[in-house]
C-alpha cells in the first residue's frame, strides 16, 4: 500500500476557524479554497501555481484543537483493511474517504490520491512539513510501530531516545515525529515547521497574532489565534535535516507542552 501524498490537518475550534484560516494562510503564504463540509467545516490552503496543496484546516467543537494526518492512497478501502488489520479502529467512512484511530486514540484519514505530486515551497525561510504525533509511554513502542508499517517509511532514530522520526520518500511534503510524552496523558498531535531563522519566523508569527509560550535551543513554542499550540524548529526548511548539534546541547524538539 503506497501512499502517495500526505496532508498536514490542524483542527482548530469552529468559533476560531476565521482567525485560523487569516494566520495560517499568512504564515504559509497560501490562499483559501472554498470551504467544503455539511457546516463548511473544510479549507484547504493552496499555495502558489504550480505547487500541490499539503495543509488543510477543519473546525471541530470545544477546545484548542490539534492536529491530524491525512494520508493519500489509489485504494481508500485497501488502506483502511490494512490499518484495522494493524490495530486501528474504524471511525466514519464517507465516499473516498474514511476516518479511522491508531491504537493510541490518535484520529487519522485514509483518502483518495488525487495526482498531488509538487511540494509547496518554502515560505519566508519556513515551511510547515511535520506532524508530531505525541504519545504516552505506555503506548510508545506499539504505536511506532503501528505507523511505521502503515506508511511503510524509513523508521529513525531521533535526537533523544524519546524521539524517532519517519521519513516519507523524497517529494512527499509531510513527516511525522514519535514523540514519547513524559507522563500518561492521552495521545495528541501538533504542526511543525522547519525554520532557517527561528526568531525571524517567530517575530513574524507574533506579528500576525501568535503568543509565544516557551524557547529550547533549537525550537521555539507558540500558540495561534485560534488556541492552538506549534513549534517552530531549527530543521532546514528544504531538507528537514537537524542542525549541527554539540555535545552536550539539548535536542531541536520540544516536549509537548
Amino acid at each position: 500500500m503506497t501512499i502517495r501524498w500526505t496532508y498536514a490537518f490542524a483542527d482548530r475550534p469552529a468559533a476560531h476557524l476565521a482567525a485560523a484560516r487569516d494566520f495560517w494562510t499568512a504564515v504559509t503564504g497560501t490562499r483559501l479554497s472554498a470551504p467544503r463540509g455539511e457546516h463548511e467545516e473544510f479549507v484547504t490552503l493552496l499555495p502558489a501555481a504550480g505547487a500541490d496543496a499539503c495543509v488543510k484546516l477543519q473546525g471541530v467543537g470545544a477546545g484548542p484543537g490539534g492536529a491530524h494526518l491525512d494520508l493519500c492512497v489509489e485504494d481508500v478501502p485497501g488502506l483502511v483493511e490494512r490499518a484495522r488489520e494493524l490495530g486501528a479502529a474504524p471511525v466514519a467512512e464517507h465516499e473516498g474517504w474514511a476516518v479511522l484511530r491508531s491504537p493510541a486514540g490518535q484520529l487519522f484519514c485514509a483518502v483518495t490520491w488525487n495526482g498531488e505530486s509538487v511540494r509547496p515551497p518554502v515560505v519566508a525561510g519556513s515551511r510547515l512539513d511535520q506532524v508530531s504525533l505525541d504519545i504516552p509511554p505506555s503506548a510508545y513502542d506499539a504505536e511506532t510501530a503501528f505507523w511505521a508499517e502503515l506508511t511503510g517509511w524509513e523508521l529513525l532514530t531521533g535526537s533523544l531516545p524519546e524521539f524517532r522520526v519517519l521519513r516519507p520518500p523524497a517529494g512527499l511534503p509531510v513527516r511525522v515525529l514519535l514523540q514519547r510524552l513524559d507522563d500518561e496523558r492521552p495521545a495528541a498531535a501538533h504542526l511543525d515547521l522547519a525554520c532557517a531563522d527561528i526568531a525571524a519566523t517567530r517575530a513574524r508569527h507574533e506579528e500576525l497574532g501568535a503568543v509565544h509560550l516557551t524557547d529550547g535551543r533549537h525550537w521555539s513554542v507558540l500558540r495561534d489565534p485560534a488556541g492552538g499550540v506549534y513549534c517552530l524548529t531549527g530543521r532546514d526548511p528544504e531538507t528537514g535535516g537537524l542542525p549541527a548539534v554539540t555535545p552536550g546541547a539539548t535536542a531541536p524538539h520540544p516536549p509537548r507542552p
